[in-house]
C-alpha cells in the first residue's frame, strides 16, 4: 500500500515541483482554501494553541493570524515540494543567510557546531545551508512512516549535501563522528513537544509550563561543540533571510539547561514579531498540566 501510495503521488509532486513559482502560490491559495475552508485541517488545535499562547490578543486578531498562518503553511508545503526542481541559483536568491561569516568564523575554531532552530518561517529550506559550508551537515529528524517518501526526502535534501539522521541513530552518530574527529554540523529543531518522562526537563514557553528537549543542549554538553541559533524571517511571500546568533562557545561551562532556555526565549521572540509563521498545527502545549512535581 505504501509503493502504490506512493507511485500516485509522485507524479504529482513532480510536476508541482517544475511549476514557475507564480503559479505555485496560485496553487497555494486554492488548496489553502480547501485546507482551511473545507477540510479544517487541525483547526481545533491552532486555535487551542492561539489562546495558550497569545491570550492577550483579541478573538478577532488571533483569527486573523490563525488564517495567515495556515496560509503560510500550505506555502511552506509547496515550497518542500518544489525543492525537488529548485536551482541553487534559485534558493540562494530566495533564502538568503545574512552574516554566514559568524558560522565560518565558529567552523575555524575546530569544534563541531550544534545549530538550534524552531518550525519557524522557512525550516525546509534551511538544508540549502550546507552548499556553502566546509564541514558535513547533519539534521536530526523523525523518518517519515511511508518509507518510499522518506526516501525521496533525504534524496531532497542530498542535492544541498545535507544529510537527514533518524533521532534514534543521532547519539551513535555523533560519538562515532566524534572518536574520528570529524567534524561536523548537526541540526536540532528542539521546539516541539518531547515524551513525557520521570526525568523530563519543564521550563516556560510562551508563559506555559511544558516539556523540553533538551538533547542538542546536552549533546553539546558531551561532545565540545559550539551552538548557534538560526533565526529565520520571511521579508515577503517565497522569500527568506536568516541569521545567525551565537549561544555558547563553551558549553560544558554553562549551567545545565541556561542552553535550552536561552533557546526558547528566542523562539518566543520569533513567535512575538510574526505569529503567523509559527508551526500551530502541531499540538506543542499537549503535556501543560501534567508536569508530575505538581501531583
Amino acid at each position: 500500500m505504501q509503493l502504490l501510495i506512493y507511485l500516485i503521488a509522485y507524479p504529482i509532486l513532480l510536476l508541482i515541483s517544475v511549476l514557475p513559482f507564480r503559479l505555485l502560490y496560485i496553487l497555494s491559495d486554492i488548496v489553502y482554501f480547501f485546507v482551511y475552508y473545507i477540510f479544517g485541517y487541525r483547526k481545533k488545535v491552532v486555535r487551542k494553541n492561539l489562546t495558550l499562547a497569545l491570550p492577550h490578543l483579541s478573538e478577532k486578531e488571533q483569527l486573523d493570524i490563525e488564517k495567515k498562518s495556515y496560509k503560510h503553511l500550505c506555502d511552506m508545503f509547496l515550497e518542500m515540494i518544489k525543492t525537488m526542481g529548485i536551482s541553487n541559483e534559485e534558493i540562494n536568491k530566495r533564502f538568503v543567510f545574512k552574516n554566514l561569516e559568524v558560522y565560518n568564523s565558529l567552523e575555524k575554531e575546530g569544534k563541531s557546531i550544534a545549530l538550534m532552530c524552531s518550525h519557524y518561517a522557512s525550516y525546509e529550506w534551511v538544508v540549502s545551508m550546507n552548499s556553502k559550508i566546509a564541514y558535513e551537515g547533519y539534521a536530526i529528524y523523525k523518518p517519515i512512516q511511508n518509507k518510499y517518501f522518506d526516501i525521496l526526502v533525504r534524496k531532497i535534501r542530498s542535492k544541498f549535501k545535507a544529510h537527514l539522521i533518524p533521532i534514534d541513530k543521532s547519539i551513535s552518530l555523533i560519538e562515532n563522528n566524534f572518536d574520528k574527529n570529524i567534524k561536523s554540523l548537526y541540526g536540532f529543531a528542539s521546539d516541539q513537544s518531547p515524551i513525557v518522562r520521570k526525568n523530563s526537563y519543564w521550563a516556560n514557553f510562551m508563559n506555559i509550563e511544558v516539556p523540553v528537549y533538551v538533547g542538542a543542549e546536552m549533546l553539546s554538553k558531551k561532545f565540545d561543540m559550539n551552538v548557534i541559533f538560526l533565526k529565520v524571517k520571511k521579508i515577503k511571500r517565497g522569500f527568506y533571510e536568516a541569521e545567525f546568533e551565537v549561544m555558547s562557545k563553551n558549553a560544558k561551562e554553562v549551567p545545565n539547561f541556561e542552553i535550552t532556555d536561552l533557546f526558547l526565549r528566542k523562539v518566543e521572540k520569533q513567535i512575538i514579531e510574526a505569529p503567523e509563521y509559527y508551526f500551530w498545527t502541531h499540538n506543542r502545549w499537549k503535556h501543560k498540566d501534567k508536569n508530575p512535581k505538581f501531583f
